[in-house]
């Protein structure tokens, strides 16, 4: 009998261990006592203009449960951030702003230390703590930005140049800005500090205004006027009616190019999609292509008129803003954003600048098209080519045949759609066209603004 008892009362006594193990094992891997440190995140270098705040995210598995935040200017500690967070946050955000009294204000450089202690009952019910220091450079003073020389005017659809300087030892970013939304990138230009950009007004926008901004590390922000003379333009408007013919013609044959209109049967909504969401798409193709601006500094840029095609009449205005009728209801519409050249059938497009070919190849209402990069944002396109004779990534010298007309896409006729585009926006192309137009609103901005920058230099 006192064996079986002892052999119980061992047995009980393995069974009382194990489950202390397992206890022990379980609360060990339990969310109450996670072991993972918080993260601190924030960059280890900053530059700091002593105005915005400072950000920083802080996160844990179990929650933060206290924080603090310690900056130095090289000679006092100043707590400016200390709490004891009532209910612990897996995730959240602190702003260090600078203390309010004792800053010494001369400082070039700072420190900052956060600590952080998260709500695990790991190490003791104590959780678990991460510090993280940070190296502050302080620069409080704005970028410079001075616009030099830009052209005296820009008409709604049409195009700019603008000469500007824009200098800081930390400086970051330095662009155009438009009151419509648009950023337009500029390009070292000439002498370092300096940048040149060709700048647009879309058609469809009522007005317009620019101005260059800089933008340093540490956040401070500097805006320079252009005074440019705007002048508003006002397009023809067209009233076009559909007709049979053309809807179960060209435009069914077109219909089943695309994946959108392979299987819609009414003629009026097959024109509907092609005129207005796959020209949306064909178009945004474009924009991204011509959207790309070097940055590499140029020492000259110069281009002659375009006139792509040999003793060629206009057939339709650049500009257009075209309403589609069908039995006198409207049914859809779109702008004309290029101009419509025609001499012959299957004519020779003559590229009239250098550049180099950034797209060739079918897209959709606009048929085969190549695309030329010019320099400086702008690109030059031509659409409804019956044949093409350069291929991405060639280059073209001025005269070269690249192509010949035709009436690919949404075309009737054999003709040319020329195209000309600044930093993604379709522009004027008679401005382009025109060697007094060049000469007043180009190459004088670029005489000018490298004298200027010469006088400087002295």
């Amino acid at each position: 009998m006192r064996r079986k008892k002892s052999n119980i009362g061992a047995t009980l006594l393995v069974v009382f261990f194990l489950a202390i193990i397992g206890g022990a094992v379980y609360l060990a891997n339990s969310p109450m006592f996670e072991r993972n440190a918080p993260k601190i995140e924030v960059a280890d270098s900053i530059f700091w203009n002593l105005k915005e705040p400072i950000k920083v995210k802080l996160s844990d598995d179990s929650g933060i449960r206290s924080y603090k935040a310690v900056l130095n200017d090289g000679i006092s500690d100043f707590v400016v951030l200390e709490e004891e967070v009532a209910t612990p946050q897996k995730e959240m955000e602190i702003s260090v702003t600078l203390p309010r009294a004792g800053w010494n204000r001369r400082s070039a450089s700072a420190s900052m230390r956060i600590e952080v202690t998260d709500a695990s009952n790991w190490n003791l019910l104590k959780g678990n703590s991460s510090v993280k220091s940070v190296n502050i450079t302080i620069d409080s003073v704005r970028p410079t930005a001075f616009v030099l020389a830009n052209s005296y005017s820009i008409k709604q659809g049409g195009s700019a140049l603008v000469v500007f300087g824009a200098k800081d030892k930390n400086l970051k970013s330095v662009y155009i800005k438009t009151s419509f939304g648009k950023i337009f990138k500029a390009e070292p230009f000439y002498k370092p500090g300096y940048y040149a950009a060709l700048i647009a007004w879309p058609v469809p926008e009522k007005r317009f205004r620019a101005w260059v901004e800089a933008t340093d590390l540490a956040g401070n922000l500097t805006k320079a006027h252009i005074p440019l003379f705007v002048e508003k333009q006002r397009y023809r408007r067209s009233n076009i009616t559909l007709k049979d013919r053309f809807l179960n013609g060209k435009v069914a044959d077109l219909a089943m190019e695309f994946d959108e209109t392979a299987n819609i049967s009414d003629p009026v909504e097959r024109f509907r999609i092609i005129n207005e969401e796959i020209r949306k798409r064909n178009e945004e193709l474009i924009h991204k292509i011509g959207s790309k601006v070097s940055d590499k500094l140029i020492r000259r840029w110069s281009v002659k008129p375009f006139l792509p095609l040999k003793n060629a009449k206009k057939v339709a205005s650049f500009g257009d803003h075209r309403f589609y009728y069908y039995k006198g209801k409207k049914v859809s519409e779109s702008y004309h954003l290029g101009l419509d050249l025609a001499s012959v059938k299957m004519a020779d497009i003559i590229a009239s600048n250098p550049g180099r070919v950034v797209y060739s190849g079918y897209n959709g209402i606009y048929g085969n098209m190549p695309m030329i990069d010019h320099g400086l944002g702008l690109y030059t396109l031509y659409g409804h080519c019956s044949s093409l004779n350069v291929q991405e990534g060639d280059d073209v010298s001025r005269g070269e045949r690249i192509a010949k007309t035709g009436k690919t896409g949404l075309a009737l006729g054999d003709h040319l759609h020329f195209g000309i585009v600044v930093q993604g926006v379709e522009v004027r192309p008679v401005e382009w066209m025109d060697a007094h137009w060049i000469k007043n609103n180009i190459v004088s901005i670029f005489h000018t603004a490298r004298k200027m920058i010469d006088r400087r230099s002295e």
